[in-house]
């Protein structure tokens, strides 16, 4: 490319270094002129003009910037068509932008016709957002120039953008004597907004004493209930790995992956995990053990590391390390924090998911188990009444009401605090039929379906229900029915149009003869052995069904 200055009879085909206003018509800056540029020119009384000309072997700035932007380009990433030597690379999807500093550093360096900017590494992005964008300085640049560029990025593509995978999270609060419950709505609300703003939800909201045995029986809890991300807000902010909260962590056969990061605020959060052999969570379940500022709305480290976790990256003690250069969060332009108004621990349903009611029956005498009430028999440290329940009330369910008969004072005393209906049934004894048909009436009159659980089945946990929620579709309701071997199991989802059905049912066996009934309506989900593990032996409690 040649820039200067050009007599106008030799400038056709020069593209414009500047723009000229000639009264009735303005040509500007960027443009090619024409014959008819020219003659417009001369009778003007324009006697040169400053551009450039093309060489053989150039693009143009607008081709230069799209062929390098391409090269940029990486999994969920896209460009835009180019427009005055600039081309920019979109997200395809929500998600935490990879960048590949290095080359793109080398890329700057080797011409100062090419710019490149790019969103911080790690950066969260929303859908359509600019996360770099090419800027060819001069009008031209070299085809040689570009080859160079695509040796540079032959390694592979210099951006990607990890997509957010939704995440079930559990948040446990410890409480101590004296605290305001106004603590703990504004730690729900403000870990709420924050995982929903990363495409995650809230699913069970735990609270207990500030003490280590208490914060295990609910990280067992969080566990058995499916959860595959668990938040622990303590009454205190850990200072140590030895700590209450971390401690607790550990007994329940957790590891510490770091304490402390060097981002403020949020220098006091620790990273941990918990392996699990649930067959709903792959890996580890993370936990978190929050720093005090996670109660606010601002952002601070905690939201760095979600970001990671959620998008599958790495999130352990070698990346938390590197976050101080930048760590220093300062963010004057987000609101100042307000005191949060009352809300509801429960949580929220996502849009377009059909109201679908969970009910426990959890009322039986437990016969077979020698005395012993099983529903208040631990597994895995956690009593299957509160299995149960937990799962109902981490899953997609929009409402959870739980039966209750043989000893419901101590039933009503385990469930305590949770955000849920207890029922009881006096006719418990006549059998199965009877706590379906109470729970039955006392479910929300909007819920278009129900999951009828089993108290005594264990290992099914909100995955379980989540899958039958997903497979209903209100518009064609259908009995919907796990699978397993060959073999049906529980829990069922059925429709609200079958619900006089179900209460007309008689005797103890649920209604399974309803299922014979309208064999046609049924729709399969295949799902894992937890659908068949049932207790209702002191053998099938000690076996602890995998």
């Amino acid at each position: 490319m040649f820039f200067g200055e050009f007599r106008i009879a030799e400038a056709e085909g020069v593209t414009l270094a500047h723009t000229l206003n000639l009264g009735a018509k303005t040509l500007k800056k960027g443009r090619v002129l024409s014959a008819a540029d020219i003659a417009l020119l001369q009778a003007g009384g324009i006697a040169a003009v400053t551009g450039a000309r093309m060489e053989a072997g150039d693009l143009g700035e607008d081709a230069g910037a799209a062929a390098i932007a391409a090269l940029l380009v990486g999994p969920n990433t896209e460009t835009r068509k180019p427009y005055t030597g600039r081309c920019n690379v979109h997200a395809a999807l929500r998600g935490v932008l990879c960048v590949d500093a290095a080359r793109i550093d080398a890329l700057n360096a080797l011409d100062e016709a090419i710019a490149i900017g790019t969103l911080p590494d790690h950066a969260l992005a929303r859908p359509g957002q600019v996360l770099a964008t090419v800027k060819i300085i001069p009008f031209a640049v070299s085809q040689e120039l570009v080859a160079r560029c695509r040796a540079i990025a032959a390694a592979g593509p210099l951006l990607r953008l990890a997509p957010l995978a939704p995440r079930r999270a559990a948040l446990i609060m410890g409480e101590l004597p004296g605290m305001k419950e106004n603590v703990f709505r504004g730690t729900v609300t403000a870990t709420r907004n924050r995982l929903e703003g990363f495409g995650s939800r809230l699913a069970l909201v735990l609270r207990c004493a500030h003490a280590r045995s208490d914060y295990e029986r609910r990280l067992r809890e969080a566990l058995a209930a499916g959860c595959d991300l668990i938040l622990v807000a303590g009454a205190t902010v850990t200072k140590d790995r030895l700590d209450t909260v971390p401690a607790a962590v550990v007994a329940v056969g957790g590891a510490i992956d770091h304490f402390g990061m060097p981002v403020e605020p949020g220098n006091m959060l620790l990273a941990a995990h918990v392996p699990t052999g649930l067959p709903s969570v792959v890996g580890a379940v993370p936990v978190l053990v929050l720093p005090g500022c996670a109660r606010s709305r601002r952002t601070n480290g905690l939201d760095w590391v979600l970001a990671r976790l959620l998008a599958g990256l790495p999130a352990g003690r070698d990346e938390i390390v590197r976050m101080g250069v930048g760590g220093l969060i300062r963010s004057p332009l987000e609101p100042d924090d307000e005191e949060e108004g009352e809300t509801e621990s429960v949580a929220s349903v996502p849009k377009g998911t059909p109201n679908v009611a969970a009910l426990v029956l959890a009322a039986g005498r437990s016969a077979r188990m020698g005395g012993t009430n099983k529903l208040l028999a631990e597994v895995d440290g956690v009593p299957m009444l509160a299995r149960a329940a937990n799962a109902a009330l981490a899953s997609l369910a929009a409402s959870v009401t739980v039966v209750l008969g043989h000893e419901a004072e101590q039933g009503e005393a385990l469930l305590a605090g949770r955000p849920l209906n207890v029922v009881r049934n006096p006719d418990y004894a006549q059998g199965m039929s009877t706590s379906l048909a109470a729970g039955l009436a006392a479910l929300p009159a909007e819920a278009e379906a129900v999951v009828v659980l089993l108290a005594d089945m264990p290992r099914v946990n909100a995955s379980h229900i989540d899958r039958l929620i997903a497979a209903f579709d209100p518009k064609r309701p259908a009995i919907v029915v796990p699978m397993h071997d060959g073999r049906r199991g529980n829990p069922v989802l059925w429709p609200r149009e079958l619900f006089s059905e179900m209460r007309a049912v008689t005797g103890d066996r649920g209604a399974r003869a309803l299922l014979e009934r309208h064999a046609a309506r049924i729709a399969t989900v295949e799902m894992d052995a937890a659908i068949h593990a049932d207790v209702d032996t002191p053998d099938d409690l000690r076996k602890n069904p995998p």
